[in-house]
């Protein structure tokens, strides 16, 4: 047997040297089969990238017609109504108390423009006269500025908020001094076309 094993192994082992070599060119041969058999599979993968490019003009198409549904959702929203026009106008660090000012301004708020003109013609509050020269400022603001009647307007809004205090002191018995608070206000105004609310 063992003679056997040894007779089996040189012929084995030539067997495998003959084997080897022409294993060794196989694979070179391979090589160059597998580099013409790329070549022809190239032309092949082409068209695929052809295809490739059909995709995304498809995801284009389906963009087109998202794009196309989203205007369709904004028609279904209601539009918001135009803001109706304000005419404004202000007169800051006038010299008169808020707390004063205010009383004038609650009487005339809401008015139509003729009738709170002859209010304040004939109020005997020192604010009136103040608020009555603002009112003017914003009407001739809306006949020049925006081609409105100023007749046909009326105070939508009018506020009265704190300005600067100045302050003073005056002397008094026994050399003491006493402050005087001299307040001041900023007034606003806005008109709107329409009748009285």
């Amino acid at each position: 047997m063992a003679l056997e094993k040894k007779q089996r192994d040189p012929n084995a082992k030539k067997a495998q040297g003959k084997e080897e070599t022409p294993k060794k060119k196989a694979p070179a041969k391979k090589t160059a089969a597998k580099k013409s058999a790329a070549k022809k599979d190239a032309p092949k993968k082409a068209p695929a990238k052809k295809d490739d490019a059909k995709k995304p003009a498809a995801k284009k198409e389906s963009a087109k017609k998202t794009s196309k549904k989203e205007p369709a959702k904004k028609k279904e929203a209601p539009k918001a109504a135009p803001a109706p026009l304000v005419v404004r106008a202000s007169s800051r660090y006038v010299r008169i108390a808020p707390r004063k000012a205010r009383l004038v301004a609650d009487q005339v708020r809401g008015m139509q423009i003729d009738k709170a003109r002859a209010l304040l013609q004939f109020s005997p509050r020192g604010a009136a006269r103040d608020i009555g020269k603002l009112i003017e400022s914003a009407a001739a603001n809306a006949e020049n500025n925006f081609d409105l009647v100023a007749d046909e307007m009326r105070v939508a809004e009018i506020t009265v908020d704190e300005g600067p205090t100045l302050r003073r002191f005056r002397p008094r018995a026994l050399g003491r001094a006493t402050p005087i608070n001299k307040r001041t206000s900023h007034i606003a105004v806005a008109l709107s076309p329409g009748e009285e609310a």
